[in-house]
């Protein structure tokens, strides 16, 4: 059957397909809406496969606290080039994807993605779908929570880091502005943990090695090794982990003499730090 210029602007006003694309599906479906549909979502699906082993350093973090700043969410939606992270289509999916986070009761990545939209469809079918449209890998890439008494967000001006920090024991007090300034504290400083207690064992291990081995090349004796490692790996925690670190700002203080001076017993007990590239 013959295909109008009208029914590939119809395709196009509901998949939001290019014109080439929904004439061709059109033509490829006899004028059949639902196959053309069917078949642009496919042309998806074939775009992601043969892309799924393409680098994704280029994107947009966004990030949610709750109206009564208990719970905090941030999502990373990322893709391969700069110019698809700053087209619409792609802009307003990374929303669609906060605002499902947000609405669900989604606590993990694979969650969130098989989450239904209004049209009944996966969240991740409609991500494929923009992979046809767009051509280009598209992933999210985190999807993070913290609830706590107080959760602060922070959004990088370039849009491809993103914090949340979760503060507890505020009692009354507005932790806000130190709130936000560690959640930029952590987006600078990459800590790996809140303190030592929290770094992963093979992390432990391996500047333990590191340390041993540098002494060796500076020619220490064996019998030292173990202790200067040991010294190192203090140092460590004090550059690495979020409580130990000396704050920014104020290289007087550490973080935890930080909250303890904000207010008394203040902590904090969780942070996410999201980044693209």
């Amino acid at each position: 059957m013959a295909i109008t210029a009208a029914d590939v602007n119809k395709l196009r006003q509901e998949t939001g397909a290019g014109m080439m694309d929904c004439k061709k599906a059109l033509t490829e479906a006899d004028g059949d809406f639902e196959k053309a549909k069917e078949i642009l979502r496919k042309q998806g699906q074939k775009i992601a496969d043969k892309r799924a082993d393409n680098a994704t350093a280029e994107g947009i973090v966004l990030a949610h606290v709750s109206p009564d700043g208990t719970t905090g969410k941030v999502i990373a939606l990322a893709c391969e080039t700069e110019p698809v992270s700053k087209v619409a289509d792609f802009q307003n999916l990374a929303m669609a994807i906060m605002s499902t986070a947000v609405t669900s009761d989604a606590t993990d990545k694979a969650t969130l993605l098989a989450t239904p939209q209004a049209d009944g469809r996966a969240l991740q079918e409609h991500i494929t779908d923009l992979m046809g449209k767009i051509g280009e890998k598209l992933d999210v890439a985190s999807f993070e929570t913290v609830s706590a008494d107080k959760v602060v967000s922070y959004i990088h001006s370039n849009g491809k880091l993103g914090v949340l920090v979760g503060l507890n024991n505020t009692n009354g007090t507005d932790v806000t502005e130190v709130g936000k300034d560690i959640a930029m504290q952590i987006a600078a400083m990459k800590p790996v943990a809140l303190d030592k207690d929290g770094v992963d064992a093979t992390i432990v291990q391996r500047e333990i090695e590191i340390g041993k081995e540098q002494a060796r090349q500076e020619g220490k004796p064996e019998a030292m090794l173990e202790k200067i490692a040991m010294g190192k790996l203090n140092k460590f925690y004090k550059d690495n982990t979020l409580l130990n670190q000396e704050f920014v700002k104020d290289t007087s203080l550490t973080i935890s003499q930080l909250l303890e001076k904000t207010s008394k017993g203040l902590t904090v007990s969780a942070f996410k730090r999201v980044a693209i590239g």
